[in-house]
């Protein structure tokens, strides 16, 4: 398909969204950019959040990894439902009962000004890695399809999708994404049932006979209790659990979305609904992947050597037209999704945690909050660009793991705030989130050395957080006076 057509839908896709911002934010107030003036219907909220929480490194990555750790992230995915039942029946009424913005400023009483700006530091810190990373893996992708053969920059191309985010998220930040990211969604599972359905066809079989031969695939094998294995199953389920209360429930990103609901029973309501749909979602990707693996071996297509290339080879040249154009659209919506979020909530912490933008007056607050925005945009796109010029792929996944290693300490200081009755000694709390992770990377390489190449998974995480309750613990007072859940 010409470059100049998918460059053409790829501008009309985005037009829906200006407009769709444009009708949203007809009668904002400022609260509107930070929590939608608590007006979002609980529905629509929890079918975008699944968009928003896939981003394109799952639209890439999941299919292309079925070929060497089969469906073993499914044992994650398990994990991350129970993550999200506790988010819901714990986390979710807290936050509304304390009527906040930022989620972080709920640690102030107890931990101080150290604490609770340091945990906002780790949060904007690795959401600025991450959501470079996501959109880095989309913008390849529009480059190498679109911007490329018209003579158009790498440079250019990840500008001119920053700025279209910037555009239609500017003015009413999470009121917008809300319904931006529900129809970006419905594109992404989309392109994703149009892939297995043009597959099936060309495959030429019957259902039973291809859901037979699919099953029968070593690839297709979720459940590993290998104790050395990083995909075992414990140690996965697990994880996933941890690893969800983290990056979601202590992670202005997700969180800001369910404070947007009318009141707290909706939001769970919205909660428990989304991980429903996100399992099932997740699932589809899974099987897709299955399905792209048997159909390269059907075809006799040669497998990259790079799996996450699997995907956009076999949708870019072998399903057709229409996939090709839902392909380059949900690769898209999966990665702005991510990004259209996250530049909100990265706004919305510096905003209110930094800046304290509530002293200000309501028409400086605006234009400080809108520079605020454009000053993550950018640094997003400098991110993004140290990635493409590194042009290594095990730099970018190694500094996109450090960037994981950050969500430990926050989960460690939540978890010291909300169950330990000890009063921390304040100025130690930035030294030791950052000494907490430099354990953990020691502690992995140790392990590996003395226990026959035992490998580490998603359950870093958990080490991570521990060695950051467990220092806490270690430099505190006996007794707290302060109790943060008191009405």
């Amino acid at each position: 398909m010409q470059p100049i057509a998918l460059l053409f839908i790829f501008i009309s896709y985005f037009a829906i969204l200006l407009f769709i911002s444009y009708w949203i934010g007809r009668s904002d107030n400022v609260s509107s950019f930070y929590n939608g003036n608590r007006k979002s219907p609980w529905f629509v909220v929890a079918f975008g959040m699944v968009g928003a929480t896939l981003s394109g490194v799952t639209f890439i990555s999941v299919p292309g990894e079925v070929g060497t750790s089969s469906f073993h992230y499914f044992q994650f995915v398990l994990g991350n439902l129970v993550g999200y039942i506790i988010i819901a029946f714990f986390l979710i009424p807290y936050y509304y009962r304390k009527n906040i913005l930022s989620i972080y400023t709920v640690l102030q009483d107890k931990m101080g000004n150290e604490g609770y700006l340091t945990t906002s530091g780790f949060f904007i810190l690795s959401k600025i890695i991450g959501a470079a990373f996501r959109l880095y893996l989309a913008a390849i992708v529009l480059y190498l399809a679109i911007a490329q053969p018209l003579g158009i920059s790498f440079g250019l191309t990840v500008l001119f999708c920053l700025t279209l985010i910037w555009l239609y998220t500017v003015k009413s930040g999470i009121k917008t994404v809300v319904w931006s990211d529900t129809i970006q969604t419905f594109v992404l599972i989309v392109a994703v049932v149009a892939a297995i359905i043009s597959i099936y066809k060309q495959l030429g079989t019957t259902t039973s006979a291809l859901f037979t031969e699919i099953i029968q695939q070593p690839n297709t094998k979720i459940f590993d209790f290998n104790w050395q294995s990083s995909n075992n199953f414990y140690k996965q389920f697990i994880a996933g659990i941890f690893m969800t209360i983290a990056l979601n429930g202590f992670d202005q990103d997700i969180v800001q979305k369910n404070l947007t609901c009318k009141n707290s029973k909706k939001a769970q309501k919205n909660m428990l609904v989304f991980s429903a749909m996100f399992i099932a979602t997740v699932f589809l990707f899974l099987v897709l992947g299955a399905l792209l693996y048997y159909f390269a071996q059907t075809k006799g297509i040669a497998v990259p050597e790079k799996t996450d290339q699997l995907f956009p080879l076999i949708a870019m040249n072998h399903l057709g037209k229409v996939v090709i154009v839902l392909f380059i659209l949900g690769i898209s919506a999966a990665a702005f999704s991510s990004a259209d979020s996250a530049t909100t909530a990265l706004t919305t912490a510096f905003s209110i945690d930094f800046i304290k933008i509530e002293r200000f007056k309501k028409s400086t607050q605006v234009q400080i909050r809108n520079w605020i925005h454009v000053g993550f945009s950018v640094l997003i796109f400098v991110v993004i660009m140290l990635f493409y010029k590194t042009n290594n792929q095990s730099v970018v996944t190694a500094i996109f793991k450090a960037a994981g290693y950050t969500y430990g300490p926050i989960l460690g200081v939540f978890v010291f705030s909300f169950f330990i009755n000890r009063t921390p000694r304040r100025k130690l709390i930035v030294p030791i989130c950052i000494v907490a992770p430099i354990f953990t990377f020691l502690i992995t390489l140790l392990v590996q050395y003395f226990f026959n190449n035992y490998k580490f998974g998603f359950e870093l995480i958990i080490i991570n957080a521990v060695f950051t309750l467990g220092f806490l613990v270690l430099f505190s007072n006996k007794k707290s006076n302060v109790n943060i859940h008191k009405k």
